[in-house]
Order: C-alpha cells, then sequence, then structure tokens
C-alpha cells in the first residue's frame, strides 16, 4: 500500500491520492495504518495521533461514530516527497442524521513511500439525506464512473 515512492509525478501523485482513498473507503484501520510510518505523526482537526497503534484506534473510534462512511479525495498539489490534497465525505450518525465533511491535508513521505506525517483540518456540514452526491456500495472503493470532487461540484 506504500508504493509509489517519491519523488512524485503528477501521475504517481494522483494514484497515491486514489489509493488512500480507496484504503480508506474500506473502513479497515488496521489496513488503513499500513500506509503510514510506525511512528506516524498526525494532527486530526484537534487531535494528534503517534504511531500505528494510535492510528488504528483512532480509525476505530472514527468508523464506529461515522456509519456509512463514503469518502473522495483529489490531488491538490505535490512535490518531491509531499502530497496536499483536497476531500469531503458522507456520513451519518446513530440517529440518521447525515453530514459532509470537508478538509485538506498535507501529507510528508519517507522514501519507503510511507506517509510520516499528516496534517488534516476538516469541517462538518448537516445535510439532508436528499442532498447526498455520493452512491456506491459503502464497503468498497468509489466505482472508477462516479464522479469526484471537481465534477460533484464540490
Amino acid at each position: 500500500m506504500s508504493a509509489p515512492f517519491p519523488p512524485y509525478t503528477y501521475e504517481t501523485a494522483v494514484k497515491k491520492v486514489r489509493g488512500a482513498e480507496d484504503g480508506w473507503n474500506t473502513r479497515n484501520p488496521e489496513k488503513v495504518a499500513l500506509a503510514y510510518s510506525v511512528d506516524s505523526y498526525w494532527r486530526n482537526r484537534s487531535e494528534f495521533v503517534v504511531g500505528r497503534p494510535a492510528i488504528i484506534e483512532f480509525l476505530r473510534r472514527k468508523w464506529t461514530k461515522e456509519l456509512d462512511y463514503r469518502l473522495i479525495k483529489e490531488l491538490w498539489a505535490f512535490t518531491g516527497d509531499r502530497i496536499a490534497v483536497r476531500f469531503a465525505y458522507e456520513w451519518h450518525d446513530d440517529s440518521g442524521n447525515w453530514f459532509r465533511s470537508y478538509g485538506n491535508e498535507n501529507w510528508h513521505f519517507g522514501t519507503d513511500g510511507l506517509m510520516h506525517h499528516r496534517y488534516a483540518c476538516i469541517n462538518d456540514l448537516p445535510i439532508k439525506e436528499s442532498d447526498r452526491k455520493y452512491f456506491w456500495d459503502a464497503s468498497g472503493p468509489r466505482p472508477a464512473d462516479h464522479p469526484g470532487l471537481s465534477d460533484l461540484g464540490l
């Protein structure tokens, strides 16, 4: 899950972003954590997470709260061993309230292709279920023919 490796080109950066999106859409904390170095450092909203075991626990908590999570990421910028993405994901809570969460991430990679720093800023917007835009099987990756963020006007 760590390939491609830096330094990134446009094509490899796009591939890395889509690989991250596909991984997160599995909602499998153990699998997702393999993309990060064992001592990876995250700032996610106001929470600081360090190391794979903490990442796994963080993701378990996240996906226990954020039900039917579906994510789309898009490359924003890249250089050498860094990638910036924008993203939006849809989810609902256990009371059936739907949200679209918007954000930006800055990623820094080691030569092994594993991310060692992740900085995420995220805002949650309550939406009506009828305003949802992401429709695919919630247990897998976004289909190749499903629109991306720009195509959806997000």
